[in-house]
């Protein structure tokens, strides 16, 4: 297949002697279709060749021998060969290697043998999964099935939220209410209707806030009925979150949470000591980040408890170790970016650093309601992403029982499409802003959605 960067280069390489596989490398994708197909920096060449970017670019653009149908034209502007492709050649090549590759088309090697960690969705267990998860969950499977594509070994971590004091609230709540509830029919939302009680009464009442802690205490000490209690509740709750997931094709490699990484706290800590790094602040033990325009860095807090930025250091060298990996992606909501930056800088400062360079926050906006009030379970005000996925199957299936009645797999067609569209209206948003939730725009099929349908239905075609 004819690879067009492979012959620039060679044509670049003619003019200027010097190696033509090195040269490739240099070649990139402007910014803008305007500046064309591809750019080539003549400045990086200008200590070599002893000439100024712009004589270099002149030069090579009068003396190469490009074929016309492999390249148009070629523009020179600030010290770059702006190079335009042959479209009509493009075309029958792209159309070629499609043909050939099929699904396949668009894959590589570059990541052969390489870790690529993705920690995305982690709901909050002892509740339903709700809307508030699903831009991670999206996000990150689609990055999860792209680098996988591209030959990296993926692997998906749910970082669950299975730790802290509202579990000392869930279970505070039932000893004092399990019996005005039903825990046969949905024990899940049953527990978080409890919840939400918990947190709304005890505003009001801070002797609740207290008997959490006691309970809580119970947990961290490992009382067993307690321990019994929370190990119940993470089976229910994984088993609900596993139906979504087999819904929405989102994999997982590891459903390792907060509290796995309970012991695994003291060995940071420790070496933060031992490096140096900690430093007392009011009572709390911080890593001072003031050289990197940053407030400190909790990481046990005055009252003597560990935080999230403890546990998020644990896990990553957790990751470091079983992992090695070549990327840490991190697919968390635009509120947290501060928190992820100071924990990249900790590692690095922690002497970690090639570590550090490989670890990316992936952020992205909020799912809020009409009001602009952030969607979630203590509020009261969730959507459960279960609710809204089988709304859209049912939608999809009155759509093929109007248009198409005689088509076969109804039920196959309705999910893959339903839940489809779901995924493509989150994917098609900006990722950054945040998402106004409507029930009326998730579940639109008009547009580019509805040719999505038009699509999938003509392949599975009897029609009528």
């Amino acid at each position: 297949m004819l690879d067009f960067k492979k012959e620039i280069a060679k044509e670049i390489a003619d003019v200027i002697n010097l190696d033509a596989n090195e040269l490739e490398k240099y070649i990139e994708i402007p910014p803008n279709r305007d500046l064309g197909d591809y750019a080539f920096p003549c400045f990086r060449l200008a200590k070599q060749l002893k000439e100024s970017p712009l004589i270099i670019a002149n030069n090579i653009k009068e003396n190469i021998k490009t074929d016309k149908n492999i390249v148009e034209k070629i523009d020179i502007i600030g010290g770059y060969l702006n190079i335009f492709v042959n479209k009509q050649t493009l075309t029958k090549v792209v159309l070629q290697d499609i043909a050939k590759n099929k699904e396949k088309y668009g894959s590589s090697n570059i990541g052969e043998e390489k870790n690529v960690v993705i920690d995305y969705s982690a709901p909050n267990i002892a509740k339903p999964f709700h809307i508030g998860h699903l831009r991670t969950t999206v996000i990150g499977g689609a990055l999860y099935k792209i680098y996988k594509f591209l030959g990296y070994n993926s692997i998906g971590i749910n970082y669950l939220g299975d730790w802290g004091l509202q579990f000392g609230k869930v279970m505070a709540g039932i000893s004092l209410w399990k019996d005005e509830y039903d825990f046969t029919t949905n024990e899940l939302e049953s527990i978080l209707k409890i919840y939400i009680r918990f947190n709304q009464e005890e505003k009001e009442k801070p002797e609740l806030t207290e008997m959490a802690r006691s309970y809580f205490k119970k947990l961290e000490d490992g009382d067993e009925q307690a321990l019994k209690t929370w190990e119940h509740i993470r089976e229910i709750s994984l088993d609900n979150y596993k139906k979504t997931y087999q819904l929405l094709n989102s994999k997982f490699d590891s459903y390792n949470g907060e509290a796995y990484y309970n012991d695994k706290m003291e060995p940071i800590i420790n070496e933060l000591k031992e490096k140096e790094l900690l430093k007392e602040s009011q009572g709390a033990q911080v890593v001072n980040l003031d050289a990197y325009n940053m407030p400190p860095c909790i990481v046990i807090t005055s009252a003597g408890t560990t935080v999230y930025a403890t546990r998020d250091l644990a896990s990553l060298k957790d990751r470091i170790n079983k992992y090695n990996f070549d990327k840490a992606i991190y697919v968390v909501g635009n509120e947290q970016s501060l928190h992820f930056k100071q924990i990249f800088t900790v590692l690095e400062l922690m002497g970690y650093e090639n570590y550090a360079s490989k670890c990316e926050h992936v952020p992205f906006g909020l799912i809020v309601d009409k009001e602009g009030e952030k969607i979630g379970s203590r509020k009261g005000n969730s959507i459960f992403l279960e609710d809204i996925l089988n709304e859209s199957i049912d939608k999809v299936k009155d759509i093929i029982n109007q248009k198409n009645p005689e088509l076969e797999n109804k039920e196959e067609i309705a999910r893959k499409v339903g839940v489809g569209a779901i995924i493509f209206n989150d994917l098609s948003n900006s990722r950054i802003k945040d998402e106004i939730f409507d029930w009326d725009m998730i579940l639109n099929f008009q547009g580019e959605t509805r040719t999505i349908y038009t699509i999938y239905i003509c392949k599975n075609k009897k029609l009528t």
